[in-house]
């Protein structure tokens, strides 16, 4: 152990020492701040340059924004690859349906033309589409699951309902016999994509045998989405060359629903 005399002399040591640490030490700090100053002043005076060739420039947190200009965005333009197509003119020319081909003009009868207004101007329609013997009741922005894939079509095409045994809105209804002409109707629908069902494993096993088998089963269906169900007014039918002629067994009719 130390001795008291011992301890008594280590503080007065220390004692001594302390005020020339302390005095070498404040130089240091008075360097560092006077180099912070220094390195504050540097940086101020391109940005007291730039706010001076520039005063009216707003000010913004990265001096990189004030150089740059704003580019010019057009809301008018439309972009096949990131948007999603609202209208019939967004759709590329290669994703439209074929212009379907006819030998003979258009038929209706006197009645269809006279009723054929009221239909038009009631909304929204809906349409019994027929895909494969299978009737669909279709209005426009309904979404479709087709119980089976469809061959030969990706995300994105536009097809169309060219068969439809019924077509009406809320109060009229016209029949066809047995299906409406695909020239007095649109009806165009888009593919969205394709969906698959979990895996299913089923086990097959027969009498007297130790051997099980797996039938593994996952099906694939195809997802569309109903873009646009119209009627064509009396005008269009005239000038896409329809003829008006008498009654007949076989011609569309609209009846009002009681």
């Amino acid at each position: 152990m130390f001795s008291r005399s011992a301890l008594r002399s280590l503080a007065s040591e220390l004692r001594l020492t302390a005020p020339s640490t302390i005095s070498s030490a404040a130089p240091l700090q008075q360097r560092a701040c006077l180099h912070q100053s220094a390195s504050l002043m540097n940086s101020q005076q391109p940005q007291s340059q730039s706010t001076s060739s520039h005063p009216e420039s707003p000010l913004s947190a990265t001096p990189r924004a004030q150089d740059t200009q704003p580019k010019n965005v057009k809301t008018s333009t439309f972009d096949e690859n990131t948007m999603t197509p609202q209208t019939r003119a967004h759709v590329p020319i290669a994703k439209q349906p074929v212009a379907p081909t006819f030998n003979s003009p258009l038929k209706v009868t006197k009645s269809l033309m006279s009723q054929l207004p009221h239909l038009v101007g009631q909304k929204p329609h809906y349409v019994v589409a027929q895909l494969h013997a299978r009737p669909y009741l279709l209005t426009e922005g309904d979404h479709i699951r087709l119980p089976f894939l469809m061959p030969k079509v990706k995300a994105g095409d536009i097809l169309r309902f060219n068969r439809a045994s019924a077509l009406g809105s809320r109060d009229f209804t016209m029949k066809g016999s047995p299906t409406i002409d695909e020239r007095i109707y649109e009806c165009r629908v888009r593919v969205t994509g394709v969906d698959s069902e979990p895996l299913r494993i089923k086990e097959k096993t027969k009498r007297r045998q130790r051997h099980v088998k797996q039938a593994k089963s996952k099906h694939r269906y195809t997802l569309m989405r109903v873009m646009d169900v119209r009627v064509k007014t009396p005008d269009e039918l005239l000038a896409e060359g329809a003829v008006v002629v008498e009654e007949s067994a076989d011609s569309s009719v609209i009846e009002p629903r009681s």
